[in-house]
């Protein structure tokens, strides 16, 4: 089966979907389901793009995620260290460790998002994350919550 690449950002007959359901924890980010996995192969690919000034939630979850840029530039913080991510950059974010994306570089940012199709829901911080996490400068001036 072939998904055609239709722009930038979109794939034939793949709908544009909300990032998450509900919330207030990110910001002009929209989510697509390229692949939604089989017995043989049981993974789910997505492609995620964060417009100019967005960002992903904050969060942390059991599983791991590979992340590969596709389009523009941004930023990210995996666990404490927060690094500049372009296109053809590879991202692994390892099981429990607070992550998130942001697109500030005056370019929307679009990546392929590769996880198993069962996995756990993610959890956001709480005050006390937030707490410890904003102990270290630089992770304090980047994150969104």
């Amino acid at each position: 089966m072939v998904i055609r690449h239709t722009d930038d950002s979109h794939w034939q007959s793949v709908s544009v979907l909300n990032y998450k359901e509900e919330g207030h924890h990110f910001s002009r980010i929209t989510r697509q389901v390229l692949y939604d996995g089989c017995p043989e192969l049981p993974c789910q690919l997505r492609y995620f793009e964060i417009a100019v000034g967005g960002h992903s939630s904050l969060e942390h979850h059991e599983h791991v995620h590979l992340v590969f840029i596709v389009r523009g530039e941004g930023d990210v913080l995996v666990g404490n260290e927060v690094q500049r991510v372009s296109e053809k950059d590879l991202v692994t974010i390892p099981g429990n460790t607070w992550h998130q994306f942001q697109a500030d570089r005056g370019v929307p940012l679009g990546f392929l998002c590769l996880v198993n199709v069962d996995r756990d829901r993610p959890s956001l911080p709480t005050e006390e994350d937030l707490e410890s996490l904003r102990r270290d400068p630089r992770v304090a001036a980047f994150i969104k919550s």
